[in-house]
This record gives structure tokens, sequence and C-alpha cells, in this order.
């Protein structure tokens, strides 16, 4: 029994920030009767982007959520934001759905971050359908937009074809049915004849479509050859099948800030993407299937937690088989508790609906108030033995060192991230041993900055974001053996500890070794891992600029001792001075942290990017084009990329993506070594002071 489930359909709206993907979501609501007129964005008045940052700038920062009924179906969606600093969990919320609609900006086509998105759809192994959209405004260029989706490796079908574009885009043409649906001002249509001037390319359209579902499926294909065609039933099963399997990606084209699009999209919805009974099982990470059945055990996962200032942590819940109520309880995997999940709440927005329903495989549900439940947990009824594998998160990109603005307000600082790390991610509070920075990492200066103005508005904290220190390494070149000699007389017993050490520098990457090469018990046995603890000590406080000192030897060989002074600790600071003494002339250098820099653009930026690279001390490895687009590679030092995200969002007008992950280290060119010795030298002595 499919309880109407082979009608329902649960999907992510994807695509590059600035698309128009909650826009689209907002023509569908609309459309859907689930709101009563278009909100704008640049007004703050769309459904789906609610929160006051998003408000603010115009733009999603975080996913947000809607259920609607269309044709006595549900519909859950999930509009994804597109922006490269909001896109970390990408793949979590992907695992969340059945297909992707895959939306493209009619403007600006294809971009760097386009591939990144397309990417994760396939990753996941979704089917998608493809909306070009804002075919309303000036520049607008559907085939540019459409022939764009070749170079991503998708097989298009185009199945709405614009009817004019920019000022004169007045409706679409069905190419299977051979029709023209021309726009109302009230987001209906009039059907009519294709107009005369683009009769012979619908055609062509028409046949290519029928080619492309053809091949797509071998019996169907060795008919085609047959005899010419295939039947109306044959189309519509074959395109189903192959937009089903991946084969095929079915595109329109349209305008959602119009109202322009919205009908034909659904119907394209529902005729050719899959329900959550047409995923036959789901997969653990052991390989063991669990079947979709509604009327199975209750299994589902969750793949968002949201704050809401009321409700408190919501938890969003996909489920993936059999049902849940209100009165259903699920064990947690991870945890072994037991959550009783109470009235699931169906989102539309910051809109609440708690719902009595009984609800199976897809359904996307808000729980409040459960105890101990997070992001990537998956509940399920007792002794059903699957887990929901959650895809990893990508390294975050940027880092910066937070403290708060007014003293003693560190423990709000430290409460506030921790909140809002459990809402997001793909945000990572850390404290750093080495500096003592406490370190606020995301995917860019965008996603930081905005998660401290919600601190700021929920938590009502200020927090001052620092550039975080870099974590410099010391060593040296040269051989020294020096004595290091600690005598201390107080009255008493006092303090002695001698011992000779020769210091020589190892290969990069060999550590820290330490040599006993005592004979003859001129130290006894007991003090010599004490000198080695003194060394250890002395070089983790470095001695050019308080980084630790790294690929180095100390052959601890000659030294004395006396019966009654002589102790651990008179050796251990015997050691430290040794080291001291040594690094004096054994030529002290330091080490800066090299990174690989991974970065997509269009072509046409890349004389920009190379210079600012060079501009950065940056080394070119290579790199590759690929339809417009160049990946290039190169090591930078990492004191040089410390605020690269605005930089390179600057110079390639937000097209531009990176990752960045630490390679080695290098000797540093003197003017940083002076830089940041006098840096160090005037910390201390503001210390002191």
């Amino acid at each position: 029994m499919s309880n109407g489930i082979d009608s329902q359909r649960t999907y992510a709206l994807v695509g590059t920030g600035g698309c128009g993907k909650t826009s689209l979501a907002e023509m569908l609501l609309l459309q859907t009767g689930v709101i009563n007129r278009l909100g704008k964005i640049e007004d703050g008045t769309t459904a789906l982007d609610y929160e006051p940052e998003e408000i603010k700038r115009g733009g999603s920062i975080q996913p947000s959520f809607a259920s609607y009924t269309w044709k006595d179906a549900h519909h859950y969606l999930m509009d994804i934001p597109g922006d490269g600093n909001f896109i970390g969990d990408l793949d979590i919320l992907l695992a969340a759905a059945d297909f992707a609609v895959f939306t493209l900006d009619a403007v600006d086509g294809v971009r760097p971050l386009t591939k990144k998105h397309w990417q994760a759809i396939r990753n996941a192994d979704l089917p998608a359908c493809c909306f070009i959209n804002k075919l309303d405004r000036d520049r607008a260029d559907f085939d540019m937009a459409y022939d764009g989706l070749a170079t991503l490796g998708i097989r298009p079908v185009l199945l709405y074809a614009p009817i004019g574009q920019q000022a004169d885009f007045k409706g679409v043409v069905d190419v299977l049915a051979g029709k023209a649906l021309f726009f109302q001002p009230d987001g209906s249509v009039k059907e009519g004849p294709v107009p005369q001037d683009m009769l012979e390319i619908v055609t062509a359209i028409r046949d290519t479509t029928v080619e492309n579902i053809a091949e797509s499926d071998e019996v169907l294909m060795e008919k085609y050859l047959e005899e010419g065609s295939l039947s109306e039933t044959e189309i519509l099963q074959g395109l189903r099948a192959g937009v089903i399997n991946g084969e095929l990606v079915p595109v329109m084209a349209g305008s959602a800030l119009e109202n322009k699009g919205g009908a034909q999209l659904l119907e394209m919805i529902e005729k050719y993407l899959p329900s959550p009974l047409d995923r036959k099982f789901w997969l653990d990470a052991e390989g063991n299937e669990l079947a979709v059945d509604p009327n199975g055990p209750a299994v589902g996962f969750v793949f968002k937690s949201i704050v809401d200032p009321f409700s408190g942590q919501l938890n969003m819940l996909r489920v993936i088989s059999g049902s849940v109520n209100s009165e259903s309880s699920l064990k947690n995997s991870r945890s072994g508790e037991t959550e009783r999940l109470g009235n699931p709440i169906l989102l539309t927005g910051k809109a609440q609906i708690p719902t009595k329903e009984t609800l199976g495989p897809g359904s996307l549900v808000a729980l409040a108030k459960l105890k101990n439940t997070r992001t990537g947990d998956t509940l399920a009824q007792d002794k059903v033995g699957f887990v929901m594998p959650i895809p990893a998160l990508p390294p975050q990109l940027i880092s910066y060192a937070i403290t708060p603005k007014e003293k003693g307000d560190e423990d709000k600082v430290f409460s506030a991230i921790n909140k809002l790390t459990d809402e997001d991610v793909t945000l990572k509070l850390s404290r750093t041993e080495e500096t003592g920075d406490m370190l606020l990492s995301g995917m860019g200066q965008l996603h930081i900055e905005m998660a401290v103005e919600k601190a700021k508005r929920r938590y009502k904290v200020d927090i001052a974001l620092n550039t975080p220190k870099v974590p410099y390494r010391e060593t040296f070149k040269g051989k020294a053996q020096v004595q290091g000699r600690h005598k201390k007389q107080t009255g008493g017993r006092g303090q002695f500890g001698d011992c000779w050490v020769e210091f020589e520098p190892r290969a990069k990457g060999e550590g820290y070794l330490f040599e006993d090469a005592i004979v003859g018990g001129v130290i006894p046995r007991q003090y010599i891992p004490a000198v080695d603890k003194g060394i250890q000590e002395a070089s983790a406080r470095g001695f050019l600029a308080g980084y630790p000192l790294v690929d180095f030897k100390a052959k601890l060989y000659d030294g004395s001792y006396h019966n009654v002074d002589s102790s651990e600790m008179a050796f251990k600071i015997a050691g430290s001075l040794a080291f001291k003494k040594a690094m004096e002339s054994a030529k002290p250098i330091l080490l800066e942290p090299i990174v690989t820099l991974t970065i997509s653009i269009p072509d046409n930026h890349m004389g920009d990017v190379i210079g600012d690279l060079s501009s950065r001390r940056g080394k070119v490895l290579g790199s590759d084009s690929v339809s417009g687009i160049t990946e290039l590679k190169a090591h930078v030092p990492m004191s040089e990329i410390l605020r690269y995200a605005p930089d390179l969002r600057s110079m390639t007008g937000g097209q531009g993506v990176f990752t960045a992950e630490f390679s080695h280290y290098e000797e540093a060119p003197a003017p940083v070594t002076e830089k940041v010795v006098a840096e160090y030298q005037q910390n201390r002595k503001a210390d002191e002071e």
C-alpha cells in the first residue's frame, strides 16, 4: 500500500547564489496557494528568507523548508543556499532529497560554482530537472545557458522552449505537445499554436528529444532505429525512466520573479521526477539494504538542526521508511537514547504547523524538544540495525581569532558560538594551544561574519574578529656544542646541573631526536631524561619569535653532577640553558607554512588571479581549462591568504571559488622573518610593562 506516497515529491532547489532559487520557491508556493502574493528578496518579503541577516544581505544564508499540496499530492521542498560561504553542508542536505531542481541563471549561465553544485547532485546520485531562470532580464541568453549544461556532462532534454527572451519573454512552447503557452498577468497561461518563426526549430528540438529518450533505453533504441518513431506513451515512459536513472535531465525556461513557468515546472516534477517509493531501498555504510516501506519499521535521519527563538532547537527529520506521528518513539543509534517525537511540525519558512497526521517515507518534518539528537543522527524503531551514512563535511577554508568586546564575556562568547555550531555543522570552534587563540573557522569571511551577527542578535554578546596568528615554526642551519650549567646556592641544599650538548639540524619533517651518549656515569641515569625534557620545553617556546623549534637533534655527551645539590629540576634547567646558548650560534631560521591553493575561475580572470598570486609570493603548479573554466593549483604562504576569500570574490565578480590545504613548511624570506621577530619582541615588551 503506497498511502498516496507514489504521488509525493521531496526535492531540493540547488544552484549558485543569485540564480533565483528562493524566488522560484516563492512562485511555487504562490501557484499552490500556500501564499497569496509574491514576496521579493530585495524587499525582504519572501516566505523562505526570514532571518534578519538574510533580509539584510538579500540572499539565503541557511536552508529553509516548505511543503504544499499539488493535485492532492504532498510535496516537500528545501531551498539550499548557493553562496560558497553557506554550502558546506550541501551533501548532507541532498542526502534527504529524492531529486534536485537544478536552477540556472539565464544571464550568467554556468559559473565555476555551478560545477560544484552539479557535482554534489551527482555525488548524491540524485535525478534532476533544470529550470533556466530570469529569462525576462536584460542580457538573458537562453541558448548560452542551455549550451552550458553540456559542459557539466548533463544530457539535457528541452521540454519547454522560451518564446522570446529579455523584455520579449512572453511564453514557452510545450515541445512534446507541440503547442504554445502564453503567460497571462495573473500567472495563468493561454494555449495557442506554436509561432510560425519557431515551427522549424521546435520540430528539430522534438526530434532531438525523442532521440535522447530512445538512446537512454536499449529496447526503445532498437524500436526507434527500426521504425523511426516512438509512441506518445513510450516517449513519456522512456523519459521518466531516463530521468529517474540519471541519464536525462528535463529542462525548461521561466522567470520566477515574474511568476512565469511555475505551473509547467510543477507538471514536469509530477510527470517525470521520482516519488520516495521509486527509490526501492537505502544503503548503510556496510552496504546493507533498508527497503522503502510505508508499513515497515520507522527509520529517519536528522539532516539539519535549526534554532528557533520560541521552540528552541528543531531537528529536521527525513523519514526513510515506515511512518511517524505524534505517538512515535524512536531510538537514537548514536546515543542509544529513546526520543519521543511529539507532534511533527511542517515548516514553511518560519511558519510552523504541528500535525497529528501519520507521515510516511519522504516526509521532511521538524521535531522539537528532543533530548540528545543532533545533525547526522539516525532515529529508528528498536531492533532496526540501519544507520544512515552521512557524507563527510568539507574542510573549513578560513579562521578568525575571536575575542569578546567586553572583558569578562569569554564564557558568554564560548556558549553562544557553541549553540551556533550545533545549528551549523560547518562552523568549528577550537582553541590553539600554541598561540592561545580561540578560533572560529568556516567556509568564508561572510560565513564567519554572519555567525557573529547571529550571536549578537540572539545571545546579546559582542564578538571581535581578529586575523589569527600564523603557525610559524623555527629551526636552525648550523651546529653547536655548548655547556648548559645551572648552579645556585641559597643556603642549605643548593642546585647543581651541568651538561654538554651537541645540537645539529635534521632533514625537513624528521622531527626532534634526543641521543644519550653519556659514558662512565658523569651524569647519573636518573637525571638524563630531565636534560631531554628541559631541551624540549625550551624548544617549544622557540628562540626567534616564540614558535616551536622543529627538526633537530640534541646529543648529550658530557657533564657533571653534585652528590647533594644535583636534582632532576637542576638538570632540566641546565638542558634549557644549553638550548638557549646553542641557538645564539646555530643560525636559527623561521619557517612559514605553505598551503596548496586550488582555485576555479572563469578563463577571462586568469591573468588577474595569477598576477595576484605572484604578489602573494605564490608559485603556480599548473592549470587546466575546460569549457571556459580554469582550475588552477598553486603553493602560497599561509600568511598571504588569511583573507583570500573576499579578495578572490572581488577579482572575479563573485565567480571564483577555492580550497586551501596545508602542504609543508619553507624557510621564510628575510623581510618576513624580520617582521615576525619584531612583532614578537614588541609584544613581549608590552607584556612585561
